[in-house]
Parts: structure tokens; C-alpha cells; sequence
């Protein structure tokens, strides 16, 4: 049995499910995906009813991070 491939959209959820969240670039580097696709991708998701929170970092100038609060984000 071989296990279904994961898609990159599948890893850009499972990195906003993780209690820390995803950085953009973290997202990037997962990814592939340049900063305005991954933007674009996370818009996606909101659309399809997925709640993502932006949180501002602790330190200054630090990266923000991005974390799926409700939903799938995916199709029922």
C-alpha cells in the first residue's frame, strides 16, 4: 500500500497547524513557492473557509506567523 502524495497546499496546512505557526519564509522554503504565491495560496484557503491568523513576532523586526485557527480549508 502506498500512502497518497502530499500536496503542497497538504504541507502549507500542516505548518500553519503546528502550535508555532509557519513563517512566510518558512512557507517559501516548504514550498517552492516564491512569497506572492504563497500569499495567493493562503488566500485560497480563506476562501475555501479555512481562518488563518497573522501574528506580529515578539521581536523586533522579527517574521510574522501565520496559523490555521478553524476549518480544513479544504471542500466538504
Amino acid at each position: 500500500m502506498s500512502k497518497a502524495k502530499q500536496t503542497k497546499i497538504d504541507k502549507v496546512q500542516d505548518l500553519l497547524r503546528r502550535p508555532s505557526g509557519a513563517s512566510l519564509e518558512a512557507l517559501c522554503k516548504a514550498t517552492g513557492w516564491q512569497p506572492h504565491s504563497v500569499r495567493a495560496a493562503l488566500s485560497g484557503l480563506r476562501k475555501k473557509g479555512a481562518t488563518i491568523q497573522r501574528c506580529a513576532s515578539d521581536k523586533p523586526n522579527g517574521p510574522s506567523t501565520f496559523h490555521l485557527t478553524e476549518g480544513t480549508g479544504k471542500e466538504p
